[in-house]
């Protein structure tokens, strides 16, 4: 049982706002399943972190989130800024048990365990966070990203956590995040959030502050799941 990540799906079956008419992303579903149906098999698990489906409603990401269960594994749900349709975790399980996702779960204020590993993590927010409005939600992700954290860790596990924003981007660093990553000793983070050649230079990939952080935005790998290991 392997564990995979991936970021920024940007999937639009029930809305008109197909993201082909951006540069390298023609045809990006058919790429995505293909690559994610050679890569991973049915005991296989991949977090998506974040900007998972363009529906504005919960009930409308079914479209969305038929193309998820039709692909292998199970796959764990981590908010992005555009995910406009996200709720409260009772109300996403319950229309995910409703409607029959049953391979689609949702991490938030939570964690799994998969293959051995503590799989957490939170939204985050900007990097350069600086208005008060800002900063309360911040704040309230930083709270997050520890309610996912601290029983991961009170049962032994080694986490690794999962972002949508980057908590280091070019020479800006969110040090609230970033100070929460090096208190539970984070070796590996993941975060989506930033497409195109241009932003993708500017993203950190590398390790600091004993974290090693990775890009996962489905364009920068390709349209194809990363394993985590």
């Amino acid at each position: 049982m392997a564990v995979y990540a991936i970021a920024d799906l940007h999937l639009s079956f029930g809305t008109d706002k197909p993201m082909d008419v951006f540069g390298g992303w023609q045809n990006y579903t058919e790429r995505i399943a293909a690559n994610w149906q050679r890569l991973v098999t049915p005991e296989d698990t991949v977090v998506i972190a974040g900007d998972i489906s363009w529906a504005m409603k919960l009930q409308d990401t079914a479209a969305d989130f038929r193309f998820l269960q039709q692909l292998n594994g199970s796959k764990i749900l981590l908010k992005g800024n555009h995910d406009y349709w996200w709720t409260t975790k009772a109300k996403m399980d319950r229309y995910l048990s409703d409607a029959g996702f049953d391979t689609l779960s949702v991490l938030h204020n939570n964690f799994y365990v998969r293959d051995g590993i503590a799989l957490c993590g939170s939204r985050g927010w900007f990097y350069d966070a600086e208005t008060d409005a800002d900063m309360l939600i911040l704040h309230r992700e930083v709270g997050r990203l520890r309610m996912s954290l601290e029983p991961a860790v009170a049962a032994g596990y080694d986490p690794v956590v999962f972002l949508h924003y980057p908590p280091i981007y070019n020479t800006m660093e969110c040090e609230e995040i970033l100070e929460v990553l090096q208190e539970y000793r984070i070796k590996k983070c993941f975060y989506g959030h930033i497409h195109g050649g241009n932003a993708a230079r500017r993203a950190f990939v590398g390790e600091k502050y004993g974290v090693r952080f990775s890009l996962i935005a489905c364009d920068y790998l390709g349209f194809c799941p990363l394993s985590i290991r």
